[in-house]
């Protein structure tokens, strides 16, 4: 708590050139680069993804989080003809969401056409920020898929040709207002392999919220306002990484989103396993962390100021920040490709 309470947030800062922003996903998935980062001996070492089952063992486990993109984005018009996008973040009833609303004039009593006037929506409160409570005229979750865009990273300036470019292969449970990104670089095929050879392969849930990806504004890492997210961990799931833990196997996290649930899952439990856990996750993983069920995480490479990259830091154990911002600079030296479709880093 100590070394919370001293952590500032402008320690996790770094500059990107816009040239390392990846704008468009590689193909195939799994030809993305994955610098590999083994803590005990401090060696890097550039593969693929594709090569990730190098480093796997028999008996070991990969976790992966099974959440979908929905979609969210929705454009309307006010009455006075005026355009207002809408970004859907949770449903909070049958017919009331959380929303980013982008538009002028769109506080509590406002309203939108949506559809031509097929549809209205009315701002029932301020929630923040862009964010308001909104209410439809009828429940919308079932004609999102017509109606709706699936959201992209505003750092993200071209539009995809085919959306299930931002979704895992893998992916099975609506939810999230963005993809959780480490495991967009999984093709059926690897996955696969990895099975054939005697990995295990876990799902968990998480819902992305778009703060996920947000950068930290407060000074001290501390006074930071974590986001909650919904999160959900089986119990299939929790006696797999408990068997594969306790038979000398390693637990390895896609993505910070995964590893946000498995230490949920281990912090709900008394015993050092983990064990089963649905709901709302406010987990804020800071360096001075200790991590209880992951013992390898593969991971984007993610913003300055950003939870996630506190979350790789403290990863990486005692001197996380410095190691962290030492590999992004190499990264940016040999050409890796950042962000939500960038490069990957293996942390064993």
């Amino acid at each position: 708590m100590d070394e919370l309470h001293s952590l500032r947030t402008d320690d996790f800062d770094y500059h990107l050139p816009p040239k390392f922003v990846a704008q468009i996903p590689i193909e195939p998935r799994d030809s993305a680069r994955m610098m590999v980062w083994q803590r005990d001996a401090s060696e890097i070492a550039h593969r693929q993804v594709i090569d990730i089952g190098s480093y796997l063992n028999s008996g070991d486990a990969i976790a992966l989080n099974d959440t979908r993109v929905f979609a969210g984005r929705l454009r309307a018009n006010k009455s006075t003809g005026g355009r207002v996008e809408l970004l859907l973040l949770r449903r909070m009833g049958a017919r009331t969401w959380e929303a980013m609303v982008k538009g002028r004039g769109m506080g509590p009593g406002a309203s939108v056409e949506i559809e031509g006037g097929r549809l209205s929506a009315q701002v029932l409160a301020d929630a923040g920020g862009s964010r308001r409570v909104v209410k439809f005229s009828r429940s919308i979750s079932p004609i999102l898929h017509d109606i709706g865009k699936i959201p992209l990273p505003p750092y993200v300036k071209n539009r995809l040709i085919e959306d299930e470019r931002y979704q895992t292969v893998y992916g099975a449970v609506d939810g999230s207002a963005a993809a959780p990104t480490a495991g967009l670089h999984f093709t059926s095929q690897l996955l696969a392999e990895l099975r054939e050879k005697g990995v295990k392969i876990v799902m968990v849930t998480l819902h992305v919220g778009v703060d996920t990806f947000g950068p930290v504004v407060t000074e001290k890492v501390i006074d930071h306002p974590i986001h909650s997210e919904w999160c959900c961990l089986d119990e299939t799931a929790a006696e797999t990484i408990n068997s594969v833990r306790n038979g000398g196997g390693r637990v390895v996290a896609v993505g910070t989103t995964t590893v946000r649930v498995l230490e949920t899952a281990a912090r709900a439990g008394d015993s050092e396993g983990v064990s089963p856990v649905c709901g709302y996750t406010d987990v804020f993983i800071t360096p001075g962390h200790r991590f209880r069920a992951v013992d390898a995480l593969l991971t984007n490479f993610h913003l300055p100021r950003s939870t996630l990259l506190m979350l790789v830091a403290a990863f990486l154990g005692a001197n996380g920040r410095a190691e962290i911002l030492n590999a992004y600079r190499i990264a940016m030296r040999t050409g890796y490709r950042f962000f939500s479709f960038g490069d990957a880093m293996l942390i064993l």
